[in-house]
This record gives structure tokens, sequence and C-alpha cells, in this order.
């Protein structure tokens, strides 16, 4: 009977066996194998579910929570392999937050490096004859091989087409070929130049409009451009410093080319006309209307559909660039900090009034549009106001805060702020509330003081963002207090950074943050989306995925000499104690092999004994026999007593101790047919007083040696004793460490598997567990006198707990260190208008109404 499996699946739980009869046998996989036999064919068996043992139901919780959180938090760092620049954004990211400087200093820096950049570029086409074409992106390119690398972002979700795949432009030319005179500015950018293409970035558009309220904001994104050569450069805001990136002159159109569209030409080509491709030229792909997204109103201005392509590559591709508010705009192309200010929270109106919106334009950036019956000849002329299509109105400041919810407010900085932020990534828990990794502010100077919270900008890697999103909040304290100055106000809309203004003294301050973590389920992991475009857009991967590693290479933990030093002290005195463990084995192993040693010659000796005694016995009973005339069988008894010969007496230092026994002496057989052997003495340990090789160390003991060498100047008395142990030096005891150390190293090491599960065994929280970790930075500004604006006014430092902190240095000050934990520990705790608040408050009235509004508590 021959037995043949049909079911090879070994993610089955079952499977089962054929055989040339109309039964089935199935086997169960398990630990233990065993069969079953049915009478069915269709049968099919299931395996039988495990019954867990009952619980109580806060075990049931515990089990829960255990397996709701995965126990490797982490987040992928790099997505490219073998990426070697990431290590330098870490160590320029570490040496910047040790250091403050001006918020002109980044953009200066930028504005250089992209002028350096231009005037490359320039001198190497000019050197060949060739005008310059991006290879990073290249939209002619792109668009005729059918890549749309410069469209598409990349997909993390499970449908087929990625964002961006309704982008339908018809080709791509550069601007000499597009427009009759081409000329960046025409009268200057203004809001009226702005007209949105068909890509959704509106709020880019309205930031745009924006700017141009204030002279000279736009100009300087634009920073050098050689419209011959066609390169331009910009530069942009990117989380917390200005970037410059370069595009070459191509921009998409509309229509597609006089020869590639058969149905298109043969409609134009009804009418007859002398020179018909120029004249579909003319028609369709020329000017400022002729182009697919953002155009200028003039037909020869051509800054704002090179600024929007430039920043479509600095985000990866024209889908990127799709959604968004207007305030987070402004802060890319301006610097700026932008906060939300709900019309409804507004406490005091007319200081609203006064000291804001009247500052627009100087320190703040609103978006503010006519025709009303209001207008009167002396309005008109006291604020010279025209009326036409400009984009802009205006109302009354009562109509204004009641039609209008909340207004996105851009606050602008000159050279009187200071600037300085540290970038750090923490793991986010389920549980919301303030995290145990805070932010330390030192101020040497009073004065105002502007906060940023911010997370990485995900639209510089779209596609790669993750399954999990982030909101921000944090207060600020004074170092060691538990009540706070202010609070953050809860993100609406605009969820890429929080920030409070206010004035602070000179002093210690502690920034304790909180982090609410979403998980989208409907996103695909990272490292799903990284195996979907590996092999079919390799480049754009390449180009997203670099964004994603010098993004998240900041964020990257960078030791304190702090905690570099308690990780030392730490490390000493697992080491010390190590060594302590291994003197101490080897010392006990000493103790018990002495202790064996005396009871295995003790036994030794007993058995001598025995043997003296029958053979005193044998020697009488063959004096009896010879005078009995048994003389053959004497003489052949005495031959073979001669020949073994009696064990030796006691050594002739009087100790007591047998000499040396040979191990591989064979004695002949006796006449009674008992081998010699049998009474051979046993093989001993090695003596406990000598220096013990690695052999003895651990367990091989074939090796012996003769039991005269054993002990030198033990008598019998000692024998029962453990007080006559030598003691070994310190020389000689290290030497056997470093020989235990050095065996342990050269054992293979055995790799325990894991304890392996079923992915049915598993339920839905052990099979993707919550692992939510953000990589986020603190950016703080300081508006300092300018006398004090050379002098570094602003000290960031990020306290993360200390992991070494059970373990601390047996002879430091216990009290001491509680007391700057319960310092570092008063800052974390409920917001006052929490529900668990009061609960949580100790001590009387006094120091309860002093954990709320600090001070005495009166």
């Amino acid at each position: 009977m021959s037995f043949i499996n049909t079911d090879t699946d070994n993610s089955s739980a079952v499977s089962r066996i054929s055989i040339p009869s109309r039964h089935r046998i199935y086997r169960r996989r398990g630990h233990n194998d065993h069969y079953i036999m049915g009478s069915q064919d269709a049968i099919t068996l299931r395996p039988r579910k495990v019954v867990k043992p009952q619980q109580t139901q806060q075990e049931a919780i515990d089990e829960f929570w255990a397996k709701f959180t995965t126990k490797a938090p982490g987040k992928a760092t790099t997505v490219l392999p073998q990426n070697p620049y990431t290590a330098r954004v870490a160590r320029k990211n570490a040496k910047a937050a040790s250091s403050s400087s001006t918020t002109q200093a980044s953009y200066d820096t930028a504005a250089a490096m992209c002028r350096a950049k231009v005037e490359k570029i320039v001198r190497e086409c000019r050197r060949v004859n060739k005008k310059y074409r991006d290879p990073h992106f290249d939209l002619e390119t792109d668009l005729k091989l059918g890549r749309r690398d410069c469209l598409e972002s990349l997909s993390n979700f499970d449908a087929l087409e990625n964002p961006g795949n309704d982008f339908k432009p018809g080709s791509a030319k550069r601007v000499v070929d597009i427009f009759d005179k081409p000329q960046f500015y025409i009268d200057g950018p203004t809001a009226n130049d702005v007209r949105q293409g068909r890509d959704g970035d509106c709020w880019l558009m309205s930031a745009l409009c924006t700017l141009s309220n204030k002279k000279g904001l736009i100009e300087r994104l634009c920073v050098a451009h050689d419209q011959q050569v066609g390169v331009y450069g910009f530069v942009f805001y990117r989380d917390g410093e200005w970037i410059s990136e370069i595009v070459d002159d191509f921009l998409y159109l509309t229509k597609s080319d006089y020869n590639e569209k058969h149905w298109e030409r043969v409609l134009f080509d009804e009418l007859e006309r002398i020179n018909p491709e120029e004249a579909y030229r003319k028609v369709y792909q020329s000017n400022s209307s002729a182009l697919y997204f953002a155009q200028c109103q003039h037909p020869q201005e051509t800054w704002l559909p090179l600024l929007e392509k430039c920043y479509a590559k600095a985000h990866g591709d024209y889908a990127a660039i799709e959604g968004g508010y207007g305030g987070e705009g402004i802060e890319d192309l301006t610097g700026g900090v932008t906060s939300e200010i709900f019309t409804a929270d507004i406490l005091d109106k007319e200081y609203f009034w006064k000291e804001e919106l009247l500052k627009v334009n100087e320190d703040f950036l609103f978006g503010c549009s006519d025709g009303s019956k209001e207008w009167t000849p002396e309005w008109l002329e006291k604020l010279d106001h025209r009326f036409g299509d400009d984009g802009d109105f205006w109302i009354a400041y009562e109509d204004l805060l009641q039609k209008y919810q909340a207004f996105e407010r851009t606050r602008l900085f000159d050279d009187s702020w200071q600037v300085s932020q540290i970038w750090t990534t923490v793991n986010v828990p389920w549980m919301l509330d303030y995290h145990d990794t805070h932010f330390s502010l030192r101020i040497e100077k009073p004065g105002p003081v502007v906060i940023v919270l911010c997370q990485n900008d995900q639209r510089y890697y779209r596609g790669l963002e993750g399954q999990y999103e982030f909101e921000l909040a944090f207060r600020v304290h004074r170092h060691g207090h538990e009540d706070y100055l202010v609070r953050s106000q809860a993100p609406y809309r605009m969820r890429r950074s929080v920030n409070v203004e206010l004035d602070l003294e000179a002093g210690d301050y502690d920034i304790r943050i909180k982090i609410d973590a979403i998980r989208l389920n409907r996103l695909l992991p990272l490292e799903t989306v990284v195996r979907n475009n590996a092999q079919k857009r390799r480049e754009k991967l390449t180009r997203i995925g670099l964004a994603y590693d010098l993004a998240h290479s900041k964020g990257k933990l960078v030791e304190s000499p702090e905690e570099r030093a308690a990780r030392e002290a730490h490390e000493k005195r697992l080491k010390d104690e190590e060594l302590s463990q291994i003197k101490e084995r080897i010392l006990d192993r000493r103790r018990d092999d002495h202790h064996l040693h005396r009871k295995q010659y003790s036994r030794l000796q007993k058995r001598e004994r025995k043997r003296r005694e029958k053979q005193k016995a044998k020697d009488a009973e063959r004096r009896r026999k010879s005078k009995n005339g048994d003389a053959e069988e004497t003489d052949m008894a005495d031959e073979s007593a001669d020949k073994t010969g009696p064990l030796p007496e006691a050594s002739s230092n009087g100790d007591g101790l047998p000499h040396e026994i040979d191990e591989n002496h064979e004695s002949p057989p006796s006449h009674d047919g008992v081998s010699r052997a049998k009474r051979r003495a046993p093989k001993s340990i090695a003596p406990a007083d000598r220096v013990l090789q690695p052999s003895s160390l651990f367990g091989d003991t074939d090796r012996r040696e003769p039991a005269s060498s054993y002990y030198e100047s033990e008598s019998d008395g000692d024998l029962a004793s453990l007080s006559s142990l030598s003691e070994l030096s310190s020389h000689e005891l290290d030497l056997q460490v470093k020989a235990y150390i050095n065996n342990q190293l050269n054992k293979p090491s055995v790799v325990t598997p894991p304890s392996l599960k079923f992915e049915d065994e598993l339920d839905e929280f052990e099979r993707d567990p919550w692992n939510a970790v953000v990589v986020i930075g603190l950016r703080v500004y300081h508006q300092a006198d300018e006398e004090d604006r050379s002098k570094e006014v602003i000290k960031l430092k990020v306290v993360r707990p200390n992991p070494y902190a059970d373990s601390e240095d047996e002879n430091s000050d216990a009290t001491q260190q509680a007391a700057r934990e319960e310092q570092d520990s008063k800052s974390k705790g409920l917001d006052v208008d929490d529900s668990a608040k009061d609960a949580t408050l100790e001590g009387g009235v006094k120091d309860r109404k002093k954990s709320i509004v600090g001070g005495g508590g009166e």
C-alpha cells in the first residue's frame, strides 16, 4: 500500500494523506504528530481550538495591553540601502543644536549656495554650448517615456492608481519655445499675476498672493537665473532651515505637438493654412494660456510657473503639492511662524485690531479682498484705493469677525531675532499623556520669545509617511515647578507645528510635550510601499527615499556627555559584578573540589585498609596451606602476588597519602580470574589548592594527575576540615578569571530560536502591534537687543529618562538622586482643566493650590 502526500502546504494546521481506499488519514501538525482515520473523503478535519486557562479580569486586561504594544519599538530611519549622507546630517544637526544664530543667517547660506549652483551650471553649459536640462526633474523625457515621476507621487494605498494619475499634460517645451518675448518679472510680482492651473495647489497660490502685499518677499525667493541658458534657482524654508533648489526651463503644456495627435491635426487642417504647424503652435502652444499648470496673467511673464515647478521638484512631484493650508505655504516662502486665530476665541478685540491687524505687512502677514456701498470719495482718497479685479476686497472690522471663523497669522522675523533648534525621536505610547522625554530651555536675557514644536514636513516624502499621523502640544514650565506658564493651542487644521508667543525672564525652563498618535489602517506600511516600488519606480523611490532619510536623520539620538558618563559607569558596574561572580564561582569550585578530594581520599584509605586485611588473611591461609604441603598452589599465588604487589604504604613524609598510582598500568589476571583493573584506584579530580587550568574549570576531568601529587603537607586529622585550603594570590585569581573568559569566548554560541507561533494563533494586535514613533523638533526664537545679538542667548537640550537610574553608584547620595528625579518629574502632570486633576494632587489645600497656581498657593 502506497501513501501519497497531497497537501504539502506548511502553513496548514492539518495535512491530508491519500491512500488507495475510501478512508483518509489525517496528520495533525504539532509537537507530537498523530493520525486520525476518517471514513468520508469529503470530511475535512480542523484543528481543535486551544482553550486558554481561566484568567481573572485584570490578568486578561494586562495580557491585552502586553500584546497591544510592540516589543521592539522603533521607526525606519533609512529607506535606501547604505545611505552615507544621513550621518552627515546627524552630525550637522547635533552641532547646530549647541549654538544659536540669527534668522537671516540660514537664508544667507542657502542663497549663497543657490547662486554658486547657478553659476556652476551656467559655466558648464556655455563650455559645451548646450542649454541646461535638469536630469533629476526632466519634464520632457519623463512625459514621453511614460514614467510620470515628475507628476505622480508614490502610492501608500491599495488602489492601483498613484496620486496625480489624473494629470494629463500634452507636451513639455522650453520657455523660449513657448513665449514670444518671455520676461521673468513684468512690473514686479503682484497678486494679479497669480492664476491657478490644473494642480490643486490653491493654498500655495493664496500664499503667493499674500506675499505680494509686502514688497520684496517674492523677489527674495528667486535668487539667481539665466534665461538664455535656461537655469533658475529658488530658495524655500523647510523644517527650520532654508534650502536651495535648481530647475531648468521646461514647462508642461495643455496640448500635444502638431505631429503627435492625429485627430486634433485633422480637425485643425480643415481650414487651409500656409503653415498649419506654426499656426497650431501659436494657437495652442504659445504664451501663458498654453501652460498646463500655474500661469501669470500677463501672457509673457514667467516667474509663477517656474516657481511652482521648482516648489514641486523640492517636494518630489506636482501631485505632492496638492492640498494644503495657506498659512503653511506662507511659512515655506518666508520662514515665519503661522498661528491659527479663531475669531470666537479673541479676548480683547480692540487689542487684536491695534496690535496685530494694524501691523499687517510689518510684523505679521494676514490673508486680507472690494466693491461696497460704504466706499465714499473721502475713503477712496484716504486709502488710495482703486476699484479693479485685483483679488483684494475691503470689509468692516465687525463684519470681518462675524463672517470669518479663523485667521492664519504669520509672524515675520528680522535680524533682531535669534533662533536655535534641536531635534529628537520619541516613541509615542497609546495612552495620551505628557511624555517622559522633554526639552530644557535656558535663556540668558529676558525678552519676547516664540516657541515652536514641530514635526517633519511629510509633504517632502509623500507615500512614505507610514500609518500614523501626529498632533502636537506642549507646556512651558519654570524648571522644577509643577504649575505651567502657558500651553499651546490645540491644532484645528494645521498639524505640522504648534507655537506660543510670550515674554520670558532669564532662567531655566522645561518644555513638556504631549503627542497624540492616530493610526490610519487604510495606509500601507512603509516596508510595503518600498517593496511595491523598488522594481518599477527605482529612480522615484531613490529621490523620495533620500528625502525621507535626510529628514529622519535629524532626529537621530545623540548621546549627551551626561548620558555617556552614566552609560559608562553602568557598564563598568556590570563588568565588575560579572568579574566578582566569576571569582566567586572559581573559589566555590575550589572549595567544592577540595571537599570532594578529601572524601575521595577517605574512601581510598578505607579500600586500602580492606585490601590489606584481605591480603593478611590470604597470607595466613597460604601459610596454613604450606604446612599441609600445598606448595604448588602456594608458589603460584606467591608469583601472582609478586607481580601485582600491594598498594604503597604511607608516603615517606608521613602525611598518610599514597604515592603515585599509574592509571595506565593494567594488572594481569589473578589466579581466581579477577582482573587487577577492578582494584585499581579511581581517577581523581584536580587539586583544589593548585592553579586550575581552563579544562578543570569547565568540567573536563578526563586528564588526571597521580594521587601522590594531590596533597603535600596534610595529615589525617585535617581531612575533614576545609580550613587548611591555601589562599590564592590576586594574580593567580586573575589568571583563572582570564582563562574562564577566554574559554567562554572560544565556545560556539548557541542561539535559542524565539518561540514561534502559527499565524492563526496570533490575535490582530500581536500580528500588527502599536508602534508609533515620530521625529520632533523644538525651535525657539528670541528677540535680543542690538548689543546682545552676537551672544548666544538660547541653549536647548533634550532630557530623556535615564535608563541607568536604578543602578546608580552605591556610593552616590541616594537622597540627592531622588530629589533630582522628583524635581524633573514635577512638571509632568495633568492639565488644570483635566477631570482627574483633583484626584492626583497631594498634600493639604495650600500644597494643592501651589501645584496649580504656583508660588505659595495663597
